[in-house]
């Protein structure tokens, strides 16, 4: 059975949150949104992460499936319960940060 391995080739533990990003190309708002979480995992869930980045033009059948209405989303899958920011909520960090409630435990 395969073993899920981190960049450094070492095993990989399981993400502690698992997020899943729904963006519209490339668009500014969609790099915006991509910029802001990107900065707020590796600022508060350095090593504690798994980041998944669709775009909703590429993987239509995805998007269905985590019935995505508008873009940008952001739904935090893990830990539960699952909680989603949408657009404007991406664009602000403090909102995003305290919107995705992170906890600082290592």
């Amino acid at each position: 059975m395969a073993q899920n391995r981190s960049r450094n080739g070492s095993p990989a533990r399981a993400a502690e949150y698992v997020l899943h990003l729904y963006i519209s190309g490339a668009s500014p708002r969609s790099k915006r949104a991509l910029t802001n979480v990107k900065e707020i995992c590796e600022e508060h869930l350095k090593g504690r992460y798994d980041l998944k980045v669709v775009d909703i033009f590429q993987s239509p059948a995805q998007r269905e499936g985590d019935h995505i209405v508008a873009a940008p989303t952001l739904i935090r899958k893990k830990p539960l319960p699952v909680r989603r920011v949408i657009g404007d909520n991406l664009f602000d960090k403090d909102k995003l940060f305290s919107e995705l409630v992170i906890s600082n435990a290592a």
